[in-house]
C-alpha cells in the first residue's frame, strides 16, 4: 500500500468516526448537543481535524442524514422482501419505516428535520436519498391505483408516514394504537 492510500484510508476512517461520534451523541443528548469542540474532545481529534472534514454541523448533519437514508432503504427492502402480497408488503414497509423513526430519532431528525445542506427531490439530490425514496416506490407503485402516479401516491403515502412518526413521537399520539393506524393507513391508502 503507497503512503497516499494509506492516508487516504485513514482520512475516511477519521470521517467514518466524525459522522458515528457526532450520531451517538444527537442519540444520547440530541443535536444541540452535537457541537465541533465537544466532537473533537470525543474523539480526540483538534477541531481543525474535523473542520478538514467537514465545514461545520451542518455538512456533519448532512453526512447523518445520508447514512441514514442508506439504513433507512435497507431497512424498508428487508421488511418488504418477505411480504406475500402487496397489502403485506406495504403494511411491512409502512411497520419498517415507523420503527426506523422510533429507533433512531436524531438520524430521523437529520433526514427530516434539520438543515444538512442537502437538496430533496431535485435533480441533484443525493444517491443515497434517491435511494430512500425509490425503496418505498418500489413497494408502493403496485397499489397506487388506476390513474394514480406511482410517485405521488408514494409521496403521499410517505408523508403520512412521516405525520404518524413526528406525532407519536411528539406525544400527541396513543402508542398502543399503532398498530390501528397503520391497519388504517394500509386498508384506505394502499387498497390493493
Amino acid at each position: 500500500m503507497s503512503v497516499k492510500e494509506r492516508k487516504e484510508r485513514e482520512r475516511a476512517e477519521r470521517e467514518r468516526l466524525i459522522v458515528a461520534t457526532a450520531r451517538e451523541l444527537a442519540e444520547e443528548q440530541g443535536w444541540d448537543a452535537v457541537t465541533t469542540r465537544r466532537l473533537a474532545e470525543r474523539i480526540e481529534y483538534s477541531q481543525p481535524v474535523l473542520y478538514s472534514h467537514f465545514r461545520g454541523k451542518r455538512e456533519i448533519i448532512g453526512a447523518v442524514a445520508l447514512e441514514g437514508a442508506t439504513e433507512l432503504a435497507a431497512s424498508v427492502r428487508a421488511a418488504t422482501s418477505g411480504a406475500s402480497g402487496p397489502r403485506e408488503r406495504v403494511a411491512a414497509l409502512a411497520r419498517a419505516y415507523l420503527d426506523f423513526a422510533e429507533r433512531n430519532p436524531a438520524v430521523y431528525d437529520a433526514l427530516f428535520h434539520l438543515d444538512g445542506g442537502l437538496a430533496y427531490a431535485q435533480e441533484d439530490t443525493p444517491e443515497p436519498l434517491k435511494d430512500a425514496f425509490a425503496a418505498l416506490l418500489e413497494c408502493l407503485a403496485e397499489v397506487a391505483g388506476r390513474g394514480v402516479a406511482p410517485g405521488m401516491f408514494t409521496e403521499v403515502f410517505w408523508a403520512a408516514l412521516h405525520g404518524l412518526a413526528t406525532l407519536t413521537r411528539a406525544g400527541r399520539l396513543l402508542p398502543e394504537d399503532a398498530d390501528v393506524r397503520v391497519e388504517l393507513l394500509v386498508e384506505r391508502l394502499a387498497a390493493a
